[in-house]
């Protein structure tokens, strides 16, 4: 029998999301003098999914439920798009990889989080992970 992916299950909170982005800008590496555009674009998607979050953050709770899942979907899209750019920018490391996957639980997306997390360099040993 397949046992079930564990994944922890949090309920949508866009202003953590915001929260989380902000420390996946942090955690990106500083452009480097003659650094290829693929760096670049790799931190340009992490700003501006950080920009698309940042009026959440200041929210006592989520924009109207319409709203707030146009949003979320708008933030998995480019999230998905970072994370395909860490990883073939070969940028990932565990920290980094912790935030991919806290940043989708936080947009109710937890089960594609701890899978993409990996891709993102998140040690699949990590306490952190869920069991």
């Amino acid at each position: 029998m397949v046992q079930p992916t564990p994944y922890f299950h949090v309920p949508l909170n866009l202003s953590h999301a915001g929260r989380v982005a902000r420390r996946i800008v942090m955690l990106l590496p500083p452009l480097a003098p003659g650094e290829v555009p693929d760096a670049a674009v790799t931190r340009m998607l992490a700003a501006e999914l950080e920009a698309l979050l940042a009026p959440c953050l200041d929210l006592d709770d989520n924009p109207p439920m319409k709203a707030a899942i146009v949003l979320r979907d708008r933030a998995a899209t480019l999230a998905r798009k970072l994370v395909d750019h860490i990883e073939q920018g070969g940028l990932g490391n565990d920290r980094l990889g912790q935030c991919v996957r806290n940043l989708f639980e936080c947009l109710e997306l937890g089960l594609e989080g701890v899978t993409i997390s990996l891709r993102a360099g998140e040690n699949p040993k990590s306490f952190q992970r869920p069991v």
